[in-house]
């Protein structure tokens, strides 16, 4: 299917558009969070600070969010921004990037789990349970979770290379198959579902114990036949309300981040299996979730249609956003093409969509 001129100048507008942004915002992105880093890094090493738990598991926070913005970041605005982008040839530097993007992308919010944890330890009405939040127990902790991550994670050292999707043209990627799966479902179970919920759980949790704290409860005096209110006899230091607010803060604004990508990544998952493009690829999923969706909306009576026929069209290249002179199949130009596409080869895809067509079409005569 061809384009025509204005469309064509509208998909090379928005890739203009994505280049510029990664140019001019990036850096600044990569100042600012970097210096913000920084200074958060000076705050929480302060002796006086160091002293509660809570620091330790934010200085690891903060050390592992420099480290994310020094290494993935950076690639990514000097890729997208200014077309320098060594992982495409270095399979060093690119099994590097990929190791400390999933080191990082993880560590951070398993520290503030952590912190969130002790925070509820140190908001419990048992005296016992507050000892438990202690220096000895965040060293332990904060070094333990560093550990597991950069050892689980050495993998990428083996299984990541640079995929050649066409001669002089590679991407940095996980190697496709069995492996491939594996870190797809880890991404959606792991960072995408369980991490947020734990934060949200954990931050419900404390204040619970805050209002339990603070819950008045009435006293008989039984010599003077009256009541009195007395409060909890526990208060929280100003200095733990504080951390209690810095961290309420980090959660809420991750798992506001992270809602965008929980849902790309549960989209991910049933577009493509093995999230392989290619026009070959199989389509076993995709047609159990074709399967549901029509059958839903055929017992609510709600109009649906899919995206998108690329009928005999064909990507050049799986994978890689739309360039002049490709067939047009259906996949928005700044999107990898093939991920949507129903092919005319869909034989079992076509035959799902012409069934509940036909039947919406006899409901619809029979119902005139």
């Amino acid at each position: 299917m061809s384009l025509s001129s204005s469309d064509i100048n509208l998909i090379t507008s928005l890739q203009f558009a994505q280049k510029q942004l990664y140019r001019f915002f990036g850096p600044v992105l990569i100042s600012f969070g970097t210096i913000s880093c920084i200074l958060s890094l000076f705050i929480f090493t302060k002796k006086n600070l160091r002293k509660n738990p809570c620091a330790i598991y934010m200085i690891v926070f903060h050390s592992s969010s420099c480290a994310y913005i020094c290494t993935s970041l950076v690639s990514v605005t000097l890729s997208s921004g200014y077309n320098i982008n060594p992982t495409s040839y270095n399979l060093i530097y690119c099994r590097f990037i990929i190791y400390m993007t999933m080191v990082c992308d993880i560590l951070s919010p398993c520290c503030l789990i952590l912190a969130s944890i002790d925070r509820i330890l140190v908001t419990s009405s048992n005296a016992r349970t507050r000892q438990r939040s202690s220096l000895q127990v965040a060293y332990i902790c904060a070094i333990s979770i560093v550990v597991f991550w950069i050892l689980l994670h050495t993998h990428a050292f083996v299984y990541v290379n640079i995929v050649q999707f066409a001669p002089n043209y590679g991407i940095c990627y996980f190697i496709p198959g069995v492996y491939f799966t594996i870190i797809a479902y880890y991404s959606l179970i792991a960072k995408a579902i369980l991490v947020p919920l734990l934060m949200l759980v954990l931050g419900l949790w404390t204040f619970k114990n805050i209002r339990t704290m603070h819950h008045v409860r009435v006293v008989p005096i039984i010599q003077t036949i009256k009541t009195s209110a007395v409060r909890n006899t526990h208060t929280l230091p100003l200095r733990d309300r504080q951390f209690i607010r810095i961290l309420s803060i980090d959660t809420t604004i991750y798992i506001v981040c992270s809602i965008p990508l929980t849902l790309f990544v549960m989209y991910q998952q049933v577009t493509q299996d093995n999230d392989d493009h290619s026009s070959t690829a199989s389509i076993t999923v995709r047609d159990q979730y074709y399967r549901a969706v029509f059958q839903f909306a055929r017992n609510h009576n709600i109009p649906v249609n899919f995206w998108a026929y690329g009928g005999e069209g064909r990507p050049r290249i799986p994978h890689v956003n739309w360039a002049q002179g490709d067939d047009f199949i259906g996949d928005p130009p700044h999107e990898p093409q093939g991920w949507y596409s129903v092919y005319d080869t869909d034989t079992s895809t076509l035959e799902i969509i012409h069934h509940f067509a036909s039947m919406t079409t006899t409901k619809s005569s029979a119902n005139t």
